[in-house]
């Protein structure tokens, strides 16, 4: 079988379990969580699962998630391929104490070429979903040789924001609606809040009390990461146009179909820079913390 056609069969399964959601069932979890394993790359330790057996495929999540966000998909890829999902250094289970001043996805794309390593893998099919998105976008274009796809829902390019017609006005409300107030009430050690103002801007007023209590408690979970990402001096390191136009392998570009203005913003500028890249709406409704958000009655719920 052709790579190409290897790599549009990837890609079609990722779409499809995609707009499955990424909800995970409580027995794929119990399932998944059997076969977790732990490194240390860079001076942290990252838990990962593995599945399957074949050509690689590499899962990351999205900011306040971690490994068992792909727990109803590992089981379905692995069919076919091997695939790895791994918890960011900040993310649960993982128990590494420091946080960087300047922590950034080029560091969470430095520890994935580690990890690479470690697992002595070459090359490798990478799907990324918002703040993971944006790790695999900086770790392809440092290492194309090392991407033999890309599947990106909505990477939080926000450099790119003020160059785009109204992204300056939806930069600013985010930073101040949302991200600068998170990251005061963090500083003051009052992580709930900063929970209740990311809600309140990803998901509508109030939300967070209206999300399962399990849910939220894999919030509370991933909560150092979000504490490291708000109160960074740079978590959102520009990324180079130019290293991204000329990024010369298969890519999916998946959008969600009540994604935020400056996500979408972002996504048009992408299929611009990538004329040839796949594009489809995704009913998963991806969102740049990792809330989605789904029609219950006449309210919205983000769930996870």
């Amino acid at each position: 079988m052709s790579m190409k056609l290897h790599v549009h069969q990837l890609m079609g399964s990722l779409l499809l379990l995609f707009s499955a959601g990424l909800a995970a069932q409580q027995a794929d979890g119990e399932r998944v969580s059997a076969l977790l394993r732990n490194v240390c790359v860079n001076g942290v330790q990252l838990h990962y699962m593995e599945s399957g057996s074949g050509i690689p495929v590499v899962l990351i999540h999205g900011g306040l998630g971690d490994y068992r966000e792909w727990n109803s998909q590992i089981g379905r890829i692995s069919n076919h391929y091997r695939v790895i999902a791994y918890s960011r250094r900040y993310n649960y289970p993982n128990d590494n104490a420091d946080i960087l001043p300047d922590h950034s996805a080029i560091v969470e794309a430095r520890d994935f070429a580690a990890l690479l390593d470690t697992l002595k893998l070459e090359r490798v099919h990478v799907v990324g979903y918002s703040y993971g998105a944006l790790t695999a976008l900086f770790f392809a274009t440092e290492h194309p040789e090392r991407v033999r796809s890309l599947t990106l829902a909505e990477p939080p390019i926000l450099g790119w924001l003020p160059e785009i017609p109204g992204g300056k006005a939806e930069l600013d409300k985010f930073m101040e609606t949302m991200w600068t107030p998170a990251a005061k009430a963090f500083r003051r050690d009052d992580p709930e809040t900063a929970l209740r103002i990311t809600c309140d801007y990803f998901a509508g007023k109030g939300s967070y009390d209206q999300v399962p209590a399990e849910f939220r408690q894999s919030l509370v979970d991933n909560i150092r990461e979000w504490k490291a990402l708000t109160t960074s001096r740079d978590a959102f390191p520009m990324l180079s146009r130019d290293s991204v136009r000329n990024l010369k392998l298969p890519i999916l570009l998946l959008t969600g179909e009540k994604t935020l203005a400056p996500l979408r913003m972002i996504n048009n500028a992408l299929t611009h820079l990538l004329p040839n890249a796949e594009r489809s709406p995704s009913p998963a409704r991806l969102m740049i913390c990792g809330l989605r958000i789904q029609k219950d009655a006449d309210k919205q719920l983000p769930i996870s």
